[in-house]
């Protein structure tokens, strides 16, 4: 799935279909291979990383913040067999934002360029992004990712540390994401990063300290005719436990598909079959922009638990229509257990409601 992050390939947001070609095959099972695979896949039509997570600051007078950062990939099918080196051959997209608790609002920022001309890379062989002077890098003797994003109202200068292994999705990293096997991408998760750095907001700088969830997928085709959107959410659970969970939706709400993913503190990993997920919205936002009905309370039964969550703030919806020309909401959100305590906090991302994708 994107952004959670987790389904959200550009030029599925809303460039259409003349950029790409449909899937005439499933993508077929394979050995993940790192740090190869952490880089870009250019063949694949769509392809995403994306890291949420939350952050405290380091003054006397604690500061509350969740921030978002994403790039995509995707691959336009009609100029491949151009021969200009100006043909727009792969596309690249950045989303950031910046939840402010205290100030109770959202910050966000995109960007979007062709390839190439030291303007925007997605390289291959490992995670190094660049679309301006936003940069997102890891370092291969550390596995240390590093982010950049200087903007007008806010900048990001981040790292994440890894603190537990990879967490493959789906089967061995093949993540089914409808009834037709061609619904399907690469998918792993890097959940429970140690986060320090900088937030400037404003001309205010933070140094801070918080938690963070990298997902990285890529593919060729995603959502089924019937599927309007989707909802998703990836937790960092306090005990070092990580929880993922998302249900495809038709226009009546009913799930196309389901999935996710828990793991212990242990490393013992469930995944959870299709019809083991259910989203059930218990309150509405209504945004005053769109006017779109976006449910920020949930009952999400899982396998592991029947968990609540909660935004901390309702007004986190994002318009991108300026790049990936989706609008969509993608925010910090707490979690509870089915005893009603706070276990856990993360990100929620609803997409579809409003105005269906495509994809």
């Amino acid at each position: 799935m994107l952004s959670r992050r987790s389904l959200m390939g550009a030029s599925a947001l809303g460039l259409g279909t003349a950029l790409w070609t449909p899937a005439t095959q499933a993508l077929p099972p394979r050995t993940l291979v790192f740090p190869a695979d952490h880089g870009a896949h250019p063949d694949q039509r769509t392809e995403w990383w994306y890291i949420t997570g939350h952050a405290s600051s380091l003054a006397a007078e604690p500061r509350e913040f969740g921030f978002q950062l994403t790039f995509f990939r995707t691959r336009v099918d009609a100029a491949q067999s151009l021969q200009s080196k100006f043909a727009a051959k792969q596309l690249i997209f950045a989303h950031a934002a910046l939840t402010d608790v205290q100030g109770q609002k959202l910050w966000h920022d995109q960007r979007i360029a062709r390839e190439g001309f030291g303007l925007a890379l997605a390289a291959t062989g490992d995670t190094a992004l660049q679309l301006g002077h936003w940069r997102l890098q890891r370092q291969v003797d550390s596995g240390l990712y590093k982010a950049e994003l200087p903007g007008q109202d806010f900048s990001l200068a981040l790292q994440f540390k890894p603190s537990q292994p990879l967490l493959l999705q789906g089967q061995q990293g093949l993540s089914r994401k409808g009834p037709d096997a061609r619904q399907a991408s690469y998918y792993y998760s890097q959940p429970q990063l140690a986060t320090r750095g900088q937030i400037t907001l404003r001309g205010q700088r933070f140094e801070i300290s918080g938690k963070a969830w990298l997902d990285h997928e890529w593919s060729d085709e995603l959502l089924h005719p019937e599927a309007r959107g989707w909802d998703w959410i990836g937790m960092n659970l306090d005990d070092g436990s990580a929880l993922t969970a998302f249900a495809l939706r038709r226009k009546d709400g009913s799930a196309v598909w389901d999935g996710g993913s828990f793991r212990s503190p242990q490393g013992t990993l469930y995944t959870f079959s299709r019809g083991e997920v259910i989203f059930k919205p218990l309150r509405f936002w209504q945004s005053p922009l769109t006017q779109a009905r976006y449910p920020v309370e949930w009952l999400v039964r899982t396998p592991a638990d029947f968990y609540t969550v909660k935004a901390v703030i309702d007004a986190q919806e994002l318009d991108s229509r300026q790049s990936t020309g989706a609008v969509y909401w993608e925010g910090l959100s707490d979690l509870f257990d089915s005893h009603g305590r706070r276990v856990g906090r993360g990100y929620l991302e609803m997409t579809g409601y409003a105005s269906p994708l495509r994809m």
